[in-house]
């Protein structure tokens, strides 16, 4: 039978996991770090897991299979509730806020800081452009900073003079597939 099904582009698909996650029919999981649809079955078509993906990676098509199965839905969530599978998220990519606890003293604009005693000023997780949620609370009313992968390697005091106070995003203009920012 023809009709709307899910289709994941692997090659846009960053392995975030969260749309496997937003699927509560089970029908996307996470194989070798990329979404699959693993039975057009467990689809229903109506794409609660595309608002979630940020790579722009899953899209709604129209193509010939297996009709949606309500009862194996259900079977598949009892097998998985059996199993206590914890949903898929790649570490490096949850987004997370950090609280920076302030320094205690304050050395003088004079004084120099030794090493041990500077720290970072990154509010939150992930900073990587591409792997950036853009629904991400963190991002709401955010005084956002925009940099180049290599201005924190290339300038000393880097999160001092720029990161402080602000939610960082990079990425590299050379090296980075540009479209992808342009979408």
């Amino acid at each position: 039978m023809k009709r709307k099904i899910v289709h994941i582009d692997e090659k846009k698909c960053n392995g975030c996991g969260l749309c496997a996650n937003a699927c509560h029919e089970g029908a996307i999981e996470m194989i070798n770090g990329k979404a699959r649809l693993v039975s057009d079955e467990y689809c229903d078509g109506l794409g609660d897991c595309l608002p979630e993906c940020s790579a722009g990676a899953i899209e709604i098509i129209e193509r010939e299979s297996l009709p949606y199965d309500e009862e194996k839905v259900k079977d598949k969530k009892e097998d998985i509730g059996k199993k206590h599978s914890i949903p898929y998220e790649c570490p490096g990519i949850a987004s997370k806020v950090i609280e920076r606890k302030p320094a205690a003293v304050k050395k003088s604009e004079n004084e120099e800081v030794s090493e041990s005693e500077v720290q970072s000023e990154l509010r939150q997780w992930p900073v990587q452009l591409n792997l950036v949620n853009p629904r991400a609370p963190y991002l709401k009313n955010a005084d956002l900073l925009v940099a180049a992968d290599c201005t924190a390697y290339a300038y000393a005091n880097f999160h001092k003079d720029f990161i402080k106070n602000h939610i960082t995003v990079i990425g590299c203009s050379k090296l980075d597939d540009n479209q992808y920012y342009k979408e």
